[in-house]
């Protein structure tokens, strides 16, 4: 019996195929992840505006909060947080709940996919735990400004599901305007440009 495996990989408009299940950093570009990440909403779309607030822009914002919290952050680890939701350009933004219902496998899944980022991108397949716990401040604080800025939440709410970042009061005049999808791509990949 001659049983054909499902077809794993993604075609991107660069022309490159990327294998969802072996990931290679050889078929991860910049053009497609910026492009990918433009037109993925965050909050599932349910935010205000006359465009979603894409992952590309939160991306873009996370890397500006890891630079506001730790002010001599090497360009590589600034890198690093733009690329954070790396993978999300080809798997979309799964909400955290979801997430968390999924378990350890679509962490997992996600990771292998990141860690090709990271080497196509001249970073370590996983990098320093201080890195990635900044990173997370980043991310978490992100959520916080945008959950209380787009998606509809009051700051009591907010601050009960995401805790009360620290260090957020100049940081809450960062630009959360939503954009289109190829303006927030021109916009990461002028972020890219700068770091690279």
């Amino acid at each position: 019996m001659n049983i054909k495996a499902p077809r794993a990989w993604q075609r991107m408009l660069s022309g490159r195929r990327l294998d969802l299940l072996n990931p290679s950093p050889l078929d991860i570009e910049i053009s497609d992840i910026a492009h990918g990440l433009a037109r993925v909403a965050r909050w599932n779309g349910q935010t205000h505006g006359d465009h979603a607030f894409s992952v590309a822009q939160h991306c873009v914002l996370v890397e500006a909060l890891a630079l506001h919290f730790e002010p001599t952050l090497p360009r590589q680890w600034r890198l690093a947080a733009l690329l954070h939701d790396g993978p999300e350009y080809v798997v979309g933004d799964m909400i955290s709940p979801f997430k968390a219902a999924m378990g350890l496998d679509y962490k997992e899944f996600e990771n292998r996919i990141l860690e090709a980022v990271h080497v196509r991108f001249g970073l370590p397949k996983q990098i320093p735990d201080e890195i990635t716990a900044l990173i997370k401040r980043a991310d978490k604080a992100s959520a916080y400004l945008e959950a209380v800025g787009l998606a509809g939440f009051s700051e009591e709410e907010a601050r009960q599901i995401f805790g009360v970042p620290k260090g957020i009061e100049k940081a809450r005049k960062l630009d959360l305007t939503p954009l289109g999808a190829n303006e927030a791509a021109a916009l990461y990949l002028d972020r890219f440009g700068k770091l690279t």
